[in-house]
């Protein structure tokens, strides 16, 4: 598919949780795309084939978006249309990781994302954590050799997010650095980098699309950190988002 150009504002279609809806929309607006947060299981599948990306995302689940996710992902598998499947919460949840199990088997996924204890979840069915925060004890090795194994079952690209990215495809691993600690200081921003992934993959649809934007959404980060507390360091990652240019960041 051909890179477009910043100019054509893409529609991302976003089936998210309400707690991160707003910095998502905005997350997208800032990269000069479209966002359309449509849920209704009545209308998902007119919306996410007029759209160039759909991004799904576990969090705060309900049936209603559960509905209307398995209906998006099919339409989007049809068109080709890429997919940034974010599984927030199945490390915690059996209904999130069963879930999960089901919408991998209705359509084809870009991208599966979550942090290093969702991805291990998906990996060993035994495994939980506590919450939605990945378990500290976690090492990169073992995230590692469950993002290999995960890729491979469902041939697609894993991301496992974390004060390193891993990212795994084709049996070959990538690591991102960066970012700062006070990405972890307020709600949403992991739900921000789905959004960011596939608005980059709108504009790009090749599997590099998604470290470029990882990189790109730890740079900001680094450089919106701030003394003055939360609420500035989002204001400034606000700020930082909006100068960045999809195309630049996707070159290459």
């Amino acid at each position: 598919m051909e890179q477009k150009s910043r100019e054509t504002k893409p529609l991302i279609h976003c089936i998210t949780n309400p707690i991160a809806m707003n910095q998502s929309a905005n997350a997208v607006l800032s990269l000069g795309g479209r966002p359309i947060m449509a849920e209704h299981p009545l209308e998902v599948e007119e919306i996410t084939s007029t759209a160039q990306a759909l991004l799904l995302n576990l969090g705060n689940i309900s049936d209603t978006r559960m509905s209307a996710m398995e209906k998006s992902i099919g339409v989007a598998t049809e068109k080709n249309i890429p997919v940034v499947l974010d599984i927030v919460g199945v490390a915690c949840s059996r209904l999130r990781r069963d879930f999960f199990e089901k919408l991998i088997t209705k359509g084809r996924v870009t991208v599966i994302k979550g942090n290093y204890s969702e991805i291990l979840a998906i990996y060993k069915k035994d495994y939980r954590s506590s919450g939605v925060d990945a378990q500290k004890s976690l090492t990169q090795d073992m995230v590692v050799q469950a993002a290999l194994a995960v890729s491979g079952k469902y041939d697609t690209g894993i991301l496992a997010t974390g004060a390193v990215d891993l990212i795994a495809c084709h049996g070959k691993v990538l690591t991102i650095e960066g970012g700062c600690d006070q990405l972890g200081t307020v709600t949403g921003t992991g739900c921000m980098l789905g959004a960011i992934i596939a608005t980059f993959l709108a504009f790009d649809p090749s599997l590099s699309s998604i470290a470029r934007a990882c990189q790109f959404f730890k740079d900001c980060g680094s450089k919106a950190r701030t003394s003055k507390g939360s609420g500035s360091f989002m204001v400034n990652l606000m700020d930082r988002l909006g100068e960045g240019d999809v195309n630049q960041n996707n070159a290459g």
